[in-house]
C-alpha cells in the first residue's frame, strides 16, 4: 500500500510537469523524470519514467546536499555532469522538504527534464564539441529559489545563454510547480498516517527490495562473466572505443567492473559514473520481478567499478552530450551480453543500441530563434519467446515520438515521411523489430545535428539470430542524396531534406 502511495506522489507530480510545460520535448515526448528521496539521500520511490534519469538522480541529491546550505522554501538547480548531472540538456531541480522546527530536510523531491536547448555551439545542444563548454551552459548546484523567492540573477543568466529562452523558463516553471505539488501531497500523506509511519514504511520498502534483489542475484551462477563492445566513433575523429566489462557474482552480491574500458574520448561520448551506475542498475532490475519497487534497496546489491580518466569516468571538462543517450545504450548491450552467461535464455538480442538524437534549429521567418530535439525509435531485440517490437524506444529511454502536427505547427519544417523501416530487424526463429525512416524538409535555413550510433554495424542477434540492419542518414538536395555521418552537424537551405533510417533489433535463434 505504501509503495503505491509514495509512487503516486511521483506519478501525479510528473503528470503536472507534463501538462504545464510547453516544449514538445517535455509535453509530448515525456522526456522527464520524477523521484522521491529520504533525508539521507536514499531513493524511496519514483514514477515510471526514464531509467537513465532515475538511476542517476541520487547523485544530484548528494551534490546539492554537499554544495548548499538548504533552508525551507529553497529549490536547487543543476546540470553539471561532474557535480550531480548527466549531460547539460538534462536540467535537474531538487526541493528539500522540511518539517516544523527541524534543521535538516526530511525528504528531497527531484525532477529532471531534457530541455530542447541549453546553449552551446549548435541549436539543440547535442552537437559534437571538444569540451563541456562547447556543449552548452554549465550549471553547478545553485539555488533557483531561496527561502521561497526566485533568484533573479540565476534566471537572467539562463535567459542570456539559451535559445528560445521563454520556452526554457516556462518549462523550468513547470518543473518547480511539480515539485511544489509533490511536497503538498507528501505532507498530506504524513498528516494522514503520521510522518514516523511514512518514514518507517519507506525503510521497510527499501529492505524488502534489497532482499528480493539479493535473492535474484543468488539464483545466478557464481563466477566472472566478461563481455565487450565498441562505440563506433566520438564524432571528433576518434574511434572505435572499447567498453569492457567483467561481471563478478558471488552469492548475493554482484559487481560490474568497467575499469579496463577505453580512455576518455575527445568527442562527447564520455559517460560519467552516474550513467554507468544507472545502466548497471537497469540490467539488474530487468532480472527482478516486474512489480518490485525500485528504490535504494536495489542499489545495495550492486557494486560498480570504473577507472578515472576513461570513457566511463571522464575527467572534466571532457564533453559528455552523447554519454547519457548513446553510451548508456551500449552499456546496456554489454551488461546484457555478460549477464546472459549467468542467466542463460533469459535475456533478448540487442536492440537498436542508439537513441538516434536529432536536433534542428535556427531562426524562423518571424525572427525568433527555435530549437527542436527528439530521439528517434528503432527496433527492439527479439527474445526466446517473442519477436522484437518495431519503432519503439528501448532500454535507457522511455519517450514517445513528436507528433507530426506539433512539429509542423511550431517549427519551419515539414515531415515528408515517417514510416517503419521494413525488413531492418534481424531474422531468426524470432525476428528483431524494425527501425523507422524519418524525412524532414527545411522551410527556413536551419542547422541539423545528428548524434547516433550503430551506423557501421547493426545490433547483434542472439543464439544464431541475424544482426539488425545498421542505421544511416542522408542530406537530400535537388533530388541527390549525400551521406551524413552518425555524429555530424549540417546546414539545410529551404527545400533541403534530411533522411534518417534507424537500426533494427537483433534476431533470436536460428531459422
Amino acid at each position: 500500500m505504501f509503495h503505491h502511495l509514495l509512487a503516486a506522489v511521483c506519478e501525479e507530480s510528473g503528470a503536472l510537469l507534463q501538462r504545464s510545460a510547453i516544449s514538445p520535448n517535455i509535453r509530448e515526448r515525456l522526456d522527464f523524470s520524477y523521484a522521491m528521496f529520504d533525508g539521507r539521500g536514499r531513493l524511496i520511490a519514483q514514477a515510471a519514467h526514464i531509467p537513465v534519469h532515475l538511476g542517476s538522480a541520487g547523485d544530484s541529491v548528494a551534490a546539492v546536499r554537499e554544495s548548499l546550505d538548504l533552508e525551507p522554501g529553497d529549490v536547487a538547480i543543476l546540470n553539471d555532469p561532474y557535480r550531480g548531472g548527466t549531460h547539460l540538456p538534462d536540467v535537474t531541480m531538487v526541493r528539500p522538504v522540511f518539517f516544523d522546527g527541524e534543521a535538516a530536510p526530511a525528504f528531497f523531491l527531484v525532477n529532471r527534464a531534457h530541455h530542447a536547448d541549453i546553449g552551446g555551439a549548435v541549436p539543440g545542444s547535442m552537437g559534437v564539441a571538444h569540451d563541456l563548454h562547447g556543449e552548452g551552459l554549465v550549471i553547478p548546484p545553485v539555488k533557483f529559489r531561496a527561502a521561497g523567492k526566485a533568484c533573479r540573477d540565476v534566471v537572467a543568466m539562463l535567459r542570456a545563454n539559451v535559445r528560445a529562452p521563454d520556452e526554457r523558463l516556462i518549462d523550468l516553471d513547470a518543473q518547480e510547480a511539480s515539485l511544489e505539488l509533490g511536497e503538498l501531497r507528501l505532507r498530506e500523506l504524513c498528516a494522514e498516517h503520521g510522518r514516523e509511519v511514512v518514514t518507517a514504511y519507506a525503510g521497510h520498502l527499501m529492505n524488502y527490495s534489497a532482499k528480493i534483489a539479493r535473492n535474484v542475484v543468488s539464483e545466478l551462477r557464481d563466477g566472472t562473466y566478461r563481455a565487450r563492445d565498441f562505440m563506433e566513433s566520438d564524432g571528433a575523429g576518434g574511434g572505435p572505443f572499447e567498453i569492457r566489462l567483467a561481471i563478478e557474482i558471488d552469492g548475493s552480491r554482484i559487481r560490474f567492473d568497467f575499469s579496463k574500458s577505453a580512455p576518455q574520448a575527445r568527442g562527447g561520448i564520455n559517460a560519467n559514473r552516474s550513467i554507468v551506475t544507472a545502466a548497471s542498475l537497469y540490467v539488474l532490475r530487468c532480472l527482478c520481478p516486474a512489480r518490485l519497487p525500485t528504490n535504494d534497496g536495489v542499489f545495495r546489491v550492486l557494486d560498480v567499478v570504473t577507472k578515472h580518466g576513461t570513457l566511463l569516468d571522464p575527467v572534466a571538462p571532457a564533453p559528455v552530450a552523447g554519454g547519457n543517450v548513446e553510451t548508456s545504450q551500449r552499456l546496456v548491450d554489454v551488461c546484457m551480453r555478460a549477464m546472459a552467461k549467468a542467466a542463460p535464455r533469459r535475456l533478448p538480442a540487442s536492440s537498436a543500441g542508439t537513441m538516434s538524437n536529432f536536433t534542428i534549429g535556427g531562426v524562423a521567418h518571424d525572427g525568433r530563434a527555435f530549437a527542436m530535439y527528439e530521439t528517434l525509435p528503432g527496433g527492439a531485440g527479439a527474445g526466446r519467446d517473442f519477436d522484437g517490437t518495431s519503432a519503439v524506444q528501448t532500454h535507457m529511454t522511455n519517450t514517445r515520438n513528436t507528433p507530426i502536427e506539433e512539429f509542423e505547427q511550431r517549427y519551419p519544417a515539414l515531415v515528408r515521411m515517417l514510416t517503419v523501416r521494413r525488413g531492418s530487424g534481424g531474422k531468426g526463429a524470432r525476428r528483431g523489430g524494425d527501425g523507422i525512416v524519418k524525412e524532414v524538409e527545411a522551410l527556413a535555413p536551419a542547422t541539423v545535428s545528428l548524434f547516433a550510433e550503430r551506423h557501421e554495424s547493426g545490433p547483434p542477434g542472439s543464439s544464431g539470430g541475424d544482426d539488425g540492419k545498421p542505421g544511416r542518414a542522408f542530406r537530400i538536395r535537388d533530388g541527390r542524396r549525400q551521406r551524413v555521418a552518425a555524429k555530424q552537424s549540417i546546414e539545410l537551405a529551404p527545400g533541403d531534406r534530411v533522411r534518417i533510417e534507424t537500426p533494427g533489433g537483433g534476431g533470436h535463434g536460428r531459422r
